[in-house]
This record gives structure tokens, C-alpha cells and sequence, in this order.
């Protein structure tokens, strides 16, 4: 079969980053097995098991050398992932063959991989939230105090800042990070439990020993990089495990989906765009357009991660007593395609949120045709205080309002408002001064405080515990201590 022959997930030929592919592939899998199985038989060999020094050394000498050939062909014969592997294993390494898996279940290398790889894929979405983070500070930093119409049900309202609506978009991706640093205290690996989490077999070997069947389940956590393993357990980690693990992409795929929502609408009010570069196509027919095609592939992929979420709960709920195996398959798709979408949003967002271009004339133009409006209180004041009848004045403002407004959305005028005023002579006002007195940065309020505070106060303080994590391009990351193969980093 050719490789356009078959089906290709998309994740793999046009989303995701090598980097998080990596981490689900079989490779970097198998191999979490064979280290897992090497950690076994040296923890043994600790705790007074007849376990040579040879055959750990011929285990360590082959670890790197799959034949996932020979590994397909003993799992089409034999029915099973795991023993297709211990068989695969022991072949190139017949001195360590009769110890290789001694006493463990299938979990003890399947779930216990499975946590190394959501840990690191874990880490590698932490270090994308936080470039991305940084991009919307920068951003609301450069425009905190730019005044930008509001809205509130995509009408006018009250002015803002254009920094101040981005401190919104980096309040939600801060609360995300804030998910991941909880998940990643918190998670555990299974270690040695046994069939049903009862460590019978351990029990076993070691002659009834249990503070050496408690000794060699700390030290299989230590040499997995953890401080302890989960304490109880089935045959398997809870699944409530992976469907916290979804839930968190979920919500970044909710943080995500409203800021694509918010710059395709800004897109189409010409304020504020996405990167376009010089030679993008827009549009195959209308060669003039600057669709927000990455923001809409951002919404596409997040709502796959809104969706792939129901799949952790269902799983979750679905398992009986010590251990049934219809999560696997479900498991395969959904952890391995929630990292990799969420992977993928995370390097839209920051191309996005890194390149985002701003249009202050268009944003003041706009302001100008509805500030008249929002100026009308302000005028009020001014003329009571002149002496002018509050109620008076107030009915006579909504009656000219009211003429302004018919004005430029049946005849698709400029807004008279202020001319309007300025005429009446109850409100003895001199319109050239009615104009002057339109400075947008009057109507901002608190906009341009409230994101200075923010931003050198909690986001500032939360993003400063990230200063090792560095971006190296627009495509990848590169983070110091962070994110590693772990067969290469844990402990021997």
C-alpha cells in the first residue's frame, strides 16, 4: 500500500507537531515498556530476587532494538499486545527471557506507560499554554490603553481598551495552566498492583514480605521520575485519571474556540486581523479576501476537544468492579487524538495571538460614530449644571437620538446627534465644543488600570514561575527540563 492509498489522520499529515506524535507513537511506547520491564527486574534484583546482573544487562543492551515485525506476527498468533512484546523481548534477550515480566500483569507496562506519556504530553500542552500566554500579554501590554468600541450582544456598548478585551483572552488561558499545574501535582502511576490491585503475586514472590511488596512499589514510582504511586487501585489506574486529563484539553478547547470567535468578528469589522502573508490566498474565487481561516480551524479543532471530553466520562463510568477491557480501544483514539488537537490549537493560538494585526483608525472611526450616543449623559451633566431642567433635557436628548438613529440606518447618513443638540437651544451648547469634548480615552473608564494591574500583578506573577520554558520557532518548543523523551530522562 502506497502512502496515499489509505486513510491518514490529519493530526499526523497536517496539525500536530512532530514533537507531540512522537510521544504517542510506537516507538517511544514500546520502548516505555521494555524501560518499565528493565525497572521491574532491577527493583526485584533490590528486594533479594535471583535476578543477574547479565540478564539485566542484555535487557538494557536490547531496550532500544524493536523488531515490531516479529512483534506483529507473535500478536497475530498469540492474541495479546503485551505477551507479543514479552515474547518479542525475550527473543533478544534469551539469558533475561525467564524473568522478564515476573509477577506482573499486563497494566504494570500498559498503564504505567500510558501515565509517563500523559505527563509528558501534559508538559508539552503546559509549555504551549504558556507561550501562548505570553503572546496575549505582550499584546495587551503593547495596546492597554488603545480605546475599542464594546460590545455586549455584539451591539454597541461602552468603550474598552484593546488591551483590556485581551486580558480576557489570557484570564482564560491562565485558568487552563492553572488546571494543568493541579493535574500534573496530583498524577500518579499505577507501580506494581498486581491483577486486581491486591499485589497477590508480589506477595508471592517475596514469601509473604509485604513491606518489600510496599518497598519495590515506591521504588518502581521513584525510577518513573514520581515520588510515590497511586495508593489503591483496581488492575488499572481509575480512568477518572484520563477523564480529567480530556476535561482540561476541553476547556482549553473552550478558551481557544472564543478567542477564534472574537477575532473572526473583529476580523469582519476590519479591526483587528490574523497574520495573512504576502502570498495567502484568501479565497480560490473572490481574490480580494482576508478570510480568518487559521481562527476557524482553531473552532473546528476545538470542538473536537469540547466533544472528545464525553469520551473520558463515558469511560470512566463505564468500568466494572477490578477491571473490564472496553475502555482500550476507546482509550487509543481518544487520549492519543485529544493531546494531538490539543496540540494543534495550542500552535494555532500562538501563531495567532503572536501575529495579530491591529487597525486603530478603523477602531477610532468606529468609536466616532457611536461615542455621540455614549456622550449623551456626559452632555446632560454639562447642561443641568448650566442651569437646564434634567427631565426636560433628558426627553429631549432621547427624542433627538431617536431622529440620529433613523437617520443613519434608514438613510444610511453620518450620525447628526451632536449637530442636533447644538440647535437646540435648551441645551446652549456650541457644537464645536460638543465635538471636542468626544476623546475616546474619556469613556474608558478603569480599561487601561485594570489591565496594567493585571498584567504585573496575578498574570505577571503566574507566568514568572515559567521563565525556564522558552519558544524556539512558531512550530516547536524548547524547554529546558521540561519536556524530554522520558526513556532518556528518568532515573536508571
Amino acid at each position: 500500500m502506497s502512502d496515499h492509498s489509505g486513510y491518514q489522520s490529519p493530526f499526523s499529515q497536517r496539525y500536530a507537531s512532530w514533537r507531540m506524535q512522537s510521544l504517542f507513537s510506537d516507538e517511544h511506547k514500546f520502548g516505555l515498556w521494555r524501560r518499565l520491564w528493565i525497572w521491574l527486574a532491577q527493583a526485584e534484583q533490590a528486594m533479594g530476587l535471583p535476578i543477574t546482573d547479565e540478564q539485566i544487562g542484555q535487557m538494557e543492551e536490547q531496550a532500544g532494538d524493536i523488531d515490531f515485525d516479529l512483534a506483529a506476527r507473535y500478536e497475530k498468533e498469540l492474541r495479546h499486545d503485551v505477551m507479543a512484546h514479552v515474547h518479542t523481548f525475550g527473543d533478544a534477550c534469551p539469558l533475561a527471557r525467564p524473568i522478564i515480566h515476573l509477577g506482573a500483569t499486563s497494566c504494570y507496562v500498559g498503564d504505567n506507560a500510558d501515565i509517563l506519556i500523559l505527563r509528558d504530553a501534559m508538559l508539552l500542552v503546559q509549555a504551549r499554554l504558556v507561550a501562548v500566554a505570553r503572546a496575549l500579554y505582550d499584546f495587551a501590554d503593547k495596546h492597554r490603553d488603545l480605546p475599542t468600541l464594546g460590545f455586549t450582544h455584539f451591539q454597541a456598548a461602552q468603550p474598552v481598551t484593546v488591551g483590556k478585551r485581551a486580558t480576557l483572552w489570557l484570564q482564560d488561558v491562565l485558568y487552563d495552566l492553572g488546571e494543568v499545574e493541579r493535574f500534573l501535582e496530583d498524577l500518579r502511576p499505577l507501580g506494581s498492583k498486581g491483577t486486581t490491585g491486591t499485589q497477590a503475586s508480589f506477595l508471592e514472590l517475596f514469601d509473604g514480605d509485604w513491606d518489600k511488596v510496599r518497598q519495590l512499589d515506591a521504588m518502581l514510582a521513584r525510577k518513573m521520575g514520581f515520588d510515590k504511586p497511586v495508593a489503591v487501585s483496581g488492575q488499572t489506574y481509575s480512568r477518572k485519571v484520563d477523564s480529567r486529563a480530556l476535561s482540561i484539553l476541553a476547556q482549553i478547547g473552550q478558551s481557544a474556540h472564543k478567542f477564534s470567535n472574537d477575532i473572526r468578528l473583529l476580523a469582519n469589522l476590519k479591526e483587528i486581523e490574523e497574520p495573512f502573508e504576502k502570498q495567502q490566498i484568501g479565497s480560490s474565487a473572490m481574490a480580494y479576501k482576508r478570510n480568518p481561516m487559521r481562527s476557524e480551524r482553531m473552532a473546528a479543532l476545538s470542538r473536537f476537544l469540547i466533544a472528545n471530553q464525553q469520551n473520558g466520562a463515558m469511560t470512566a463510568a463505564e468500568q466494572w468492579l477490578e477491571r473490564t477491557l472496553d475502555d482500550s480501544a476507546n482509550r487509543r483514539l481518544a487520549i492519543a487524538e485529544g493531546f494531538l488537537a490539543a496540540d494543534s490549537v495550542l500552535m494555532l493560538y500562538h501563531n495567532i495571538a503572536s501575529g495579530l494585526v491591529v487597525y486603530p483608525k478603523m477602531m477610532e472611526r468606529r468609536l466616532m460614530a457611536e461615542l455621540p450616543f455614549m456622550a449623551t449623559e456626559n452632555i446632560l451633566m454639562d447642561a443641568v449644571r448650566r442651569g437646564g431642567d434634567r427631565q426636560e433635557l433628558h426627553e429631549r436628548i432621547r427624542v433627538h437620538s431617536q431622529a440620529a438613529a433613523a437617520r443613519v440606518k434608514l438613510e444610511g447618513g453620518d450620525n447628526d446627534l451632536l449637530h442636533r443638540i447644538a440647535q437646540d437651544s435648551a441645551f446652549d451648547l456650541d457644537e464645536q465644543a460638543l465635538r471636542a469634548s468626544l476623546d475616546p480615552a474619556r469613556y474608558i473608564g478603569c480599561a487601561a488600570m485594570q489591565t496594567e494591574e493585571y498584567l504585573r500583578g496575578e498574570a505577571g506573577e503566574m507566568l514568572a514561575r515559567y521563565a525556564d520554558i522558552r519558544l524556539s520557532s512558531a512550530e516547536e518548543l524548547e524547554v529546558f527540563g521540561v519536556v524530554t523523551s522520558c526513556i532518556h530522562r528518568l532515573a536508571p
